[in-house]
C-alpha cells in the first residue's frame, strides 16, 4: 500500500518505485489491480462516506457538482480534446459534494463532453443512498454556466432538487449582496484543488478508465477520511 500511496500522491511511473527499495514495481501494480478487481478503493471510499454521515451527518440540504478538466498526455479511454488547452488530449472529472465539500459522486469523461452531459450519471454514481426529498427538508443543488440548459432543469424537476444555477448571461444589474445568501458552490471546487494535491490524478497517465478511476476512488477515501474524519 506505501508504494501505491507514493504513486498516487508524486504522480511517478510505476517503473521508478525500483529506485525506491519499497518494493518491485511489478508486485505493486499487481496488487493495485488485484485490489481494483476487488473494489478495495472504491469501499474505503465508501466506508469513509458511511462513517462520515454516521458521526456528523451528509449535508445533502446543499450540494454542489462542477467538472475539472485535466491533461491525459497518453490518450486511452475515456478522453477527448480539450477545447481550452488547444485540442490536446485531456479527460473531465465531475464532482458532486455535500454542503461541506464532501465528496458524494464522481464520474470520468473526455474533456470535450459537456458539464451538463454527465450531471445525471454523476449523481447516479454515489456509493451511499440519497435521502428522498422532503418539504421540510428541501434538497438544493448549485450549479455554474454550463449547467443553464433546459434539460437540466427538466432533470432537476424529476428528481425534486431546487437548483441554483449561474446564468450564462449575468443581469444588466448585479444583484445586491445579502448576508442571507451565502455563496455555496465554492466547497466543490475546493474539493477539486485537494484533489489536485494528487499528482497521480492532477495528470491522467493511466490509458485504462478503471485504473484512473481507482486512483481517484482512493483520492477521494482520503480525503473524506483525513479532512473530515480525522482532522
Amino acid at each position: 500500500m506505501e508504494a501505491i500511496l507514493l504513486v498516487l500522491r508524486t504522480g511517478m511511473q510505476w517503473q521508478a518505485l525500483k529506485a525506491t527499495g519499497i518494493c518491485h514495481p511489478s508486485s505493486a501494480y499487481r496488487r493495485f489491480r488485484e485490489w481494483l478487481r476487488a473494489g478495495v478503493f472504491h469501499a474505503f471510499w465508501r466506508l469513509g462516506l458511511e462513517a462520515y454521515d454516521a458521526l456528523v451527518g451528509i449535508d445533502w440540504q446543499w450540494m454542489s457538482v462542477d467538472g475539472a478538466m485535466t491533461k491525459a498526455p497518453l490518450g486511452g479511454e475515456q478522453v477527448g480534446p480539450n477545447p481550452t488547452d488547444r485540442a490536446k488530449t485531456g479527460t473531465k472529472r465531475s464532482l458532486l459534494t455535500d454542503g461541506r465539500g464532501v465528496p458524494l459522486g464522481l464520474v470520468v469523461a473526455g474533456a470535450n463532453v459537456n458539464d451538463h452531459k454527465l450531471l445525471p450519471s454523476t449523481f447516479d454514481s454515489m456509493p451511499v443512498k440519497r435521502p428522498s426529498p422532503e418539504p421540510r427538508s428541501a434538497q438544493h443543488l448549485c450549479l455554474d454556466a454550463a449547467y443553464d440548459c433546459n434539460e437540466v432543469r427538466r432533470w432537476g424537476d424529476k428528481f425534486r432538487l431546487r437548483l441554483h444555477i449561474r446564468p450564462r448571461r449575468p443581469p444588466a444589474k448585479p444583484p445586491k449582496k445579502s448576508r442571507r445568501k451565502k455563496a455555496r458552490r465554492w466547497v466543490v471546487e475546493r474539493s477539486h484543488s485537494w484533489m489536485n494535491r494528487f499528482r497521480r490524478v492532477l495528470i491522467r497517465w493511466e490509458k485504462r478508465e478503471d485504473t484512473y478511476l481507482a486512483m481517484l476512488h482512493l483520492a477521494l477515501g482520503i480525503i473524506t477520511w483525513f479532512h473530515f474524519l480525522l482532522r
